[in-house]
């Protein structure tokens, strides 16, 4: 088990601090643009900023939606890996303390919901278990159950029991029930009634859309992948693993162009709705872990640059904030867009969104600056920090 005995004593790697920043970055323009679950389309509005705001909400769903997230799952991985290594390292088992750290990540999602329903913080803190089943595990094992994962078992089982059973109809999704009831809490303007929405209907909401969307597989599969890639410092930048991620490129680049002319070709020899639907569903979750790594592969190469490393680079401090930046990103959509605040989802489309999010991280950002030059942490960063290594025993002598 030498491949875990990795030194990592003041072992920090910048890039994927810019890449944790540029993740939760895109995560809060994506979120802006939905009004943060809100779905509402003013009608309004002039033609020309209903064609433009179809076009926006077009391209940023087609480079952004299920590879942001995805992008911070894996950076998720290789942060475990960091800590994991260091306390076996030290002698230490970690098991115990990620148990307990996740419990409290639970407690930041559960918070996060109020303003938020599709907070992914809990559904990070519950499936992030899978990193202690295979902690001890070597690499190609740890490979092969991510690619298992990947391949989305249940919904392929699905499919395959589709086809021998024509009279089987599916229905609409659970989620769409939930879903449905959200908008009668989100456009009143009752905080309180909003944030009890979101924490009980629209969590149901949130959880049941990932469980139909593949992502209670595709998840873990992304911690175990960033695991690998933290423990073969595919992440340092060196000429060896810019070789590997130029590689990474080219070949999640052909493989993605594969995907999208297949894509289209498949719904003319799939005469069956519902097995339509299933497929695409199944290939939609390949397909955004593919381009997942177009974006990962694309960042490291670019911050490798002299030409781009110095503005890539300034997305380091954002990253290193990234979990009061994503509760912080909820507090404010919520406030923006809400009934209980300034309910301006009443008038912003897809492109005036993208605007109040492009200005809203610009903001972040300047409040990222500030703070880092009077403190080591972000503030949640740092309660987290503090009560993942509390002494318990201390405590009790007091």
């Amino acid at each position: 088990m030498n491949e875990l005995k990795i030194a990592t004593s003041g072992y920090r790697v910048t890039v994927v601090d810019a890449l944790r920043g540029f993740a939760i970055m895109s995560i809060m323009l994506l979120h802006n643009i939905e009004h943060f679950d809100y779905y509402y389309f003013p009608e309004n509005l002039p033609i020309w900023m209903k064609t433009l705001d179809k076009h926006v909400w077009d391209i940023m769903f087609t480079l952004l939606s299920g590879k942001a997230y995805a992008i911070f799952a894996v950076l998720f991985g290789f942060t475990f890996f960091l800590m994991d290594s260091k306390q076996q390292n030290q002698g230490n088992t970690f098991v115990g303390r990620f148990i307990w750290r996740m419990l409290l990540l639970l407690g930041f999602g559960l918070f996060n919901s109020m303003f938020y329903s599709g907070d992914v913080l809990a559904i990070y803190a519950t499936l992030g278990f899978s990193l202690v089943l295979v902690s001890q595990m070597k690499n190609t094992h740890v490979l092969v159950i991510a690619i298992l994962l990947l391949l989305q078992p249940l919904e392929i089982g699905r499919f395959i029991y589709m086809i021998l059973n024509p009279q089987y109809n599916p229905g609409n999704p659970l989620s769409w029930q939930y879903f449905g009831q959200a908008n009668a809490y989100l456009s009143g303007n009752s905080f309180l009634d909003t944030a009890w929405g979101n924490m009980t209907n629209g969590r149901w909401a949130c959880t049941l859309w990932s469980w139909e969307h593949g992502r209670f597989f595709q998840i873990p599969a992304l911690f175990m992948i960033g695991l690998v890639l933290g423990r073969t410092r595919k992440f340092e930048l060196n000429t060896a693993n810019s070789k590997f991620w130029l590689k990474t490129l080219i070949i999640s680049g052909i493989i993605g162009v594969i995907f999208i002319l297949g894509t289209k070709s498949v719904s003319g020899l799939i005469k069956r709705e519902i097995l339509l639907n299933q497929v695409n569903l199944v290939v939609e979750t390949w397909r955004n872990f593919i381009f997942t790594f177009v974006w990962i592969s694309t960042f490291v190469l670019l911050y490798s640059t002299k030409l781009l490393h110095k503005l890539l680079s300034q997305l380091e401090i954002f990253g290193k904030m990234s979990l009061t930046n994503y509760v912080m990103q909820s507090m404010i959509g919520c406030f923006v867009y809400n009934g209980c605040g300034l309910a301006v989802y009443q008038y912003t489309g897809a492109s005036l969104s993208l605007l109040l999010g492009i200005v809203f991280f610009v903001l972040q950002f300047i409040f990222c600056k500030w703070w880092l030059n009077k403190h080591k942490q972000g503030p949640l960063e740092k309660i987290w920090h503090s009560l993942t290594w509390i002494n318990i025993k201390e405590l009790k002598l007091r």
